[in-house]
């Protein structure tokens, strides 16, 4: 059991969404905004990603993360910002009898560096490593993190001083974490978040988290989540594991039933199951200290 616990706010994601909910953000300043009305609510990491501001579609611009940065910054609010660094990995192939050549609709293939560029200007405190390829049960789309890649971006991640978080899909991926961690290329305190519940990882139920967290580095810090409907059910079941929370529009659309949600309420309603569970909910100077955060404003 974890008694103190910190909250993420993931929230815009790179999903399909911005046609499914009525206020997904879309602009720099919608983004920024959202965390910021996130962070108020309770929320100690704001994790972003961009989106282009006319078409909602996913993006990796250093402009648009510049933004959404420097917007949080000025702002009164404190939050410890978590930039994705998972675009960039995205493959389309042309068809199942044709897989060559890619399609040109959905993929978008760069380079660890060109990967990292917004990290890299503007060093957050936090940024995100996909620990390996995935399926998403989306055509022949394919999440694409080689072990080459990956190890190029924790170097680089690691020469910035900047904490990653470690996106953990299956028990495949903690494998990859551990040898990273042999390798040197991972810096004590260890930050993993276990993604559940996506297709095809590791699904959500309760015996396959423990399953996970039974194989989690040890000392490690770590937080889990689910997608939809499981999102507000996980908060709880992640703490009783001991684990950290995160909840946010970009895995799930809906505060109940029928009613849509906004980052700040699924951050309040979070708040709520936890303090109902006499867990203390912490801010991010706490958050810095535990995770040896290096803040940059």
């Amino acid at each position: 059991m974890n008694w103190e616990a910190f909250i993420t706010c993931a929230v815009t994601g790179s999903g399909n969404t911005v046609d499914k909910h009525p206020a997904i953000p879309k602009t720099p300043q919608e983004i920024a905004d959202t965390a910021i009305e996130a962070a108020k609510a309770g929320a100690a990491v704001a994790h972003i990603h961009v989106r282009d501001p006319e078409s909602g579609k996913p993006s990796r611009d250093p402009a648009l993360f510049k933004e959404v940065v420097e917007r949080v910054r000025a702002s009164d609010t404190d939050v410890v910002l978590n930039l994705t660094a998972g675009m960039g990995g995205d493959l389309t192939l042309g068809s199942v009898d044709q897989p060559l050549p890619l399609s040109e609709e959905g993929t978008d293939m760069a380079g660890p560096l060109e990967r990292l560029a917004h990290v890299d200007e503007m060093l957050p405190e936090i940024c995100t490593l996909d620990c390996g390829t995935m399926n998403f049960a989306e055509g022949d789309y394919v999440m694409t993190n080689t072990p080459g890649m990956l190890r190029a971006m924790a170097k680089k991640v690691q020469d910035l001083g900047v904490r990653p978080e470690l996106e953990v899909f299956d028990t495949g991926h903690l494998v990859f974490v551990k040898r990273l961690m042999k390798d040197g290329l991972l810096d004590d305190p260890i930050m993993l978040q276990l993604c559940m519940g996506i297709p095809y990882g590791a699904p959500d139920d309760p015996t396959t988290l423990m399953a996970m967290v039974n194989q989690l580095p040890e000392g490690s810090i770590w937080s889990s989540f689910s997608i939809g409907r499981m999102q507000l059910p996980y908060v709880a079941q992640t703490v009783l594991a001991g684990g950290n929370v995160r909840v946010g529009l970009e895995d799930n659309l809906y505060l109940e039933r029928g009613v849509y949600a906004s980052n700040a309420n699924l951050v309040e309603r979070a708040v709520t199951i936890l303090e109902a569970m006499n867990v203390r909910v912490i801010g991010p100077d706490e958050v810095r200290e535990k995770l040896k955060l290096k803040k940059r404003h």
